[in-house]
């Protein structure tokens, strides 16, 4: 394999894997633990009121679910980035803002009870923002070589 198809080969199969969290993620909130669960596990960071807690928490899974299945199968690969790159902006937001107040609630990712584990999820967004970033670079320079070919 030549580098650049290896770096291709690396790109999908980060794009599968983090389009697939996210899609799982999105579905477990929906299909599994329901909405329900999740608009109570959104009103417990006190961000917003009602009924925009119930906004957030009906539309946000079914955000994660598309730009995660954009992500696997390539489907506007630039704007399923920056969809989940603000997903995890939104979502380190709210982690930082609980962290703030000392709140002792669970994140409401997978349905847990657990309280958030903060530095945990410090390295977790961490790993996003990195693997988004990287993305989002291999994305613009084959957008660019494209351009000029």
């Amino acid at each position: 394999m030549k580098p650049q198809s290896k770096s291709q080969v690396v790109a999908l199969i980060a794009r599968v894997l983090l389009g697939s969290w996210f899609l799982y993620s999105g579905g477990l909130k929906i299909f599994g633990t329901g909405l329900d669960r999740f608009t109570r596990d959104v009103a417990n960071y006190h961000l917003v009121k009602p009924p925009l807690d119930m906004l957030a928490a009906y539309s946000v899974p079914w955000l994660e679910c598309l730009a995660g299945l954009c992500l696997m199968l390539g489907i506007l690969r630039k704007g399923a980035i920056l969809t989940t790159a603000g997903l995890v902006v939104v979502f380190s937001v709210s982690i930082g803002w609980a962290w703030y107040h000392k709140l002792e609630i669970s994140c409401g990712c997978h349905g847990g009870d657990a309280p958030i584990q903060y530095w945990n999820k410090v390295a977790e967004f961490t790993g996003y923002f990195v693997l988004l970033g990287w993305l989002w670079c291999r994305e613009s320079h084959a957008s660019e070589d494209t351009l000029k070919g």
